[in-house]
């Protein structure tokens, strides 16, 4: 890639609990996004299968596997860079929730088992432990690939910006957020949460998306969308049908804003590694005329 610009596709898929269909429609928005010049193509989370968790063992499957070879072709038909959002990983023990990404050589450069999962108790919305059925990650991964450098993250991650601050701070210009955000929290909270990483690290984020709602009653927000150093939105999907969104990343912006706003420099770590002095309404009020 090398250069300061490029041209890097969000894309938005309806995956369901058929493996084989989820895979040929992600493969189709992948050639349409490298056919429109994309060199860095990003999947959802959960794309080669969304449907109920009892099943996930019996889907998982090795990385490399059957699955990423397919993509890693595709990858390397177009000497791009393709982005697996997730799929489900097997391992000793529960599978994994796993991204993968494949460099134009085709290769898997990265992978990274999301770190925190999706334990929800919304009264009357949503009641889902992620964790019943996976086992979570453990590290923080950047990837460092012919100039881009990107930070990897999965859906539920977003609620946690120490971990986009810890990858921004390590070089990450790029944030990649795949997801299946639930419908009801997205609703409220996908638009704010993904303007907030970019703008509290100054970078760029990707986040293709999951949408509409599957035959076993999983609902999705969708809202692929691109966001940029400053918080705009340079780029959304429209409605919940499957789509490829595009924007152009100049990533002279990142550096651009990071000397405007030096957030990583002016950080207190010593302030926030002591112990929060507690004060109490009545000693507050104490000695004051």
């Amino acid at each position: 890639m090398g250069d300061e610009k490029m041209l890097v596709a969000a894309v938005q898929l309806r995956s369901g609990a058929d493996v084989e269909a989820n895979v040929a429609q992600a493969l189709a928005l992948v050639e349409e996004a490298a056919r429109g010049g994309a060199r860095y193509v990003q999947l959802p989370e959960y794309t080669p299968y969304l449907g109920p968790p009892a099943a996930f063992a019996d889907v998982a499957e090795d990385v490399p596997g059957p699955t990423t070879a397919r993509f890693a072709a595709l990858a390397r038909r177009h000497g791009i860079v393709v982005h697996l959002g997730s799929l489900l990983e097997r391992t000793a023990t529960t599978p994994a929730n796993t991204s993968v990404v494949f460099g134009p050589t085709g290769d898997v450069v990265a992978t990274y088992r999301k770190t925190h999962l999706f334990d929800v108790d919304v009264p009357g919305a949503i009641s889902h432990r992620e964790s019943d059925a996976l086992v979570a990650g453990d590290e923080a991964v950047l990837v460092e690939l012919d100039g881009l450098r990107l930070g990897l993250s999965v859906c539920f991650d977003l609620r946690f910006p120490e971990l986009y601050g810890v990858l921004a701070r390590a070089g990450a210009e790029v944030l990649a957020i795949p997801a299946a955000f639930n419908a009801v929290t997205g609703a409220a909270h996908w638009h704010v949460l993904t303007r907030a990483r970019a703008i509290e690290t100054h970078s760029f984020v990707v986040a293709a998306a999951q949408a509409g709602r599957t035959a076993e009653g999983i609902a999705t927000f969708g809202h692929a969308l691109i966001v940029d150093p400053w918080g705009a939105v340079l780029a959304e999907a429209d409605g919940d049908a499957p789509q490829v969104v595009r924007a152009e990343l100049d990533l002279a912006a990142v550096r651009e804003r990071r000397a405007q706003i030096d957030v990583a420099q002016l950080r207190r770590p010593d302030v926030y590694a002591r112990p929060v002095r507690r004060v109490s309404a009545t000693e507050g009020a104490s000695g004051q005329t």
